[in-house]
């Protein structure tokens, strides 16, 4: 995987992003792509993923890009607004996750990202995460 945080091991560093199945391929300040597994494991009670997986794959995606974009600056980014749309629902699957900046400044950024379905490239959620930039804490 291409771009690092520093002292982030992305594959063991939450438990929470780990429970979402979001499996991180490329990582850097201008994009980050994935894939998500899904199935009954995220399902509602009325058998399709949840939209809050969704929700948490967006954030996870955007964070990870945002806080790559300013590393080297001692910084990392941290979601403020998360605005995920619905478009279509799934009940398992593969989902590719692709995560790019709209706009980054020196206090915050815009990511958009996009949910496809792996198996027709059908778009199942879109999202917009505004993220700030804060100085990582010292030891």
């Amino acid at each position: 995987m291409s771009g690092d945080l520093p002292g982030v091991d992305l594959a063991s560093a939450s438990r929470f992003v780990a429970a979402t199945g979001l499996v991180v391929g490329e990582a850097s300040g201008t994009r980050v792509t994935g894939t998500v597994e899904v199935g009954p494991d995220q399902h509602t009670p009325w058998g399709v993923v949840h939209g809050g997986l969704y929700c948490a794959v967006v954030e996870s995606a955007a964070s990870i890009g945002a806080s790559v974009a300013v590393a080297d600056s001692g910084q990392f980014a941290v979601g403020v607004n998360n605005n995920t749309d619905f478009l279509r629902s799934m009940t398992e699957g593969r989902l590719k996750v692709v995560a790019e900046p709209v706009q980054q400044g020196r206090t915050q950024q815009l990511w958009q990202v996009l949910l496809t379905r792996a198996d027709d490239g059908k778009l199942v959620a879109r999202g917009q995460v505004r993220l700030q930039n804060i100085r990582r804490p010292t030891a």
